[in-house]
């Protein structure tokens, strides 16, 4: 008997789209990805359509990439686990915490939110310096060692540990 897949509520980033890299690879990990259309301009819509698809189907974690990592901590997530990627708290949103045992994965060569920003967030949130996990070598971590990283990421929220 298959066990079932880890479902998980993916919100892309400001200028993509459903179907990118990393919600792509989760896919091919065996995990069912949740993602839904977020609009470029409308922070507040941005929100209201995450908790939507949250009540809709309902998820195991939510995994926000950079403006998605802002909607995911301003947005009602109950207890479910955040798995951020350099997300951009400071660009959009009035959150400027994130729950106890969110994780955040970013490079320190990100040319787009600074590293900083995620130390900031960690260090501002209590999390244990294991939570802000360095990987990549640009913004959109989607290299095959951040890639990977993200899934182990995802494997280990998943299973508590």
């Amino acid at each position: 008997m298959q066990p079932e897949p880890i479902v998980i509520l993916y919100l892309h980033g400001w200028q993509s789209v459903p179907g990118g890299v990393k919600p792509s690879h989760l896919r091919q990990q065996g995990a069912q990805v949740i993602e839904p259309a977020l609009p470029a301009d409308e922070f507040e819509a941005s929100i209201a359509i995450a908790e939507a698809a949250r009540r809709d189907q309902p998820p195991h974690l939510i995994v926000g990439s950079s403006r998605g990592g802002a909607v995911a901590m301003n947005m009602d997530s109950g207890d479910l686990p955040l798995i951020l990627l350099a997300p951009a708290w400071k660009r959009w949103g009035s959150v400027d915490q994130v729950k106890p045992g969110t994780r955040i994965l970013h490079s320190e060569a990100d040319e787009v939110i600074a590293f900083e920003d995620s130390q900031e967030l960690s260090a501002r949130s209590g999390l244990a310096a294991s939570a802000l996990i360095r990987t990549g070598e640009e913004h959109r971590l989607a290299d095959p060692a951040s890639l990977d990283r993200l899934w182990q990421t995802v494997l280990a929220t998943f299973h508590g540990v």
